[in-house]
């Protein structure tokens, strides 16, 4: 597999191992701009859309899959950071958004290929 490829898959997964936690501590806001939820968010989308152009460029069966659903998970992360507060509860809202898991899911798959 592609290095940087894998490089933004593990940006991706641990960053929503990070999200899971700060679900469970029941904050109401993420106390604004700069906080490490945002900074989280803002690197699982830049690592998205670099898996899109990564995979854009593959011509591989399942490539055109991945990158389909790592827009729409892109799409729903930033929903997520246009908000005023990031609270736990969005957050987790966001864990469970089938285009996270879906995308998730496709990288765990992917890892273990030869995409």
């Amino acid at each position: 597999m592609n290095e940087l490829l894998q490089a933004k898959i593990d940006i991706f997964e641990s960053g929503y191992e990070f999200l899971l936690a700060y679900a469970a501590q029941g904050r109401d806001s993420d106390g604004g701009a700069d906080s490490e939820v945002r900074t989280m968010l803002t690197d699982m989308t830049e690592a998205a859309e670099e898996i899109v152009h990564l995979l854009e460029q593959n011509d591989a069966a399942y490539g055109w899959v991945v990158a389909d659903d790592a827009r729409k998970a892109r799409a729903a992360i930033s929903l997520v950071l246009a908000q005023k507060e990031i609270s736990s509860e969005l957050v987790d809202n966001l864990n469970v958004s089938i285009h996270l898991r879906a995308l998730l899911t496709d990288l765990f798959l992917v890892s273990e290929t030869h995409l």
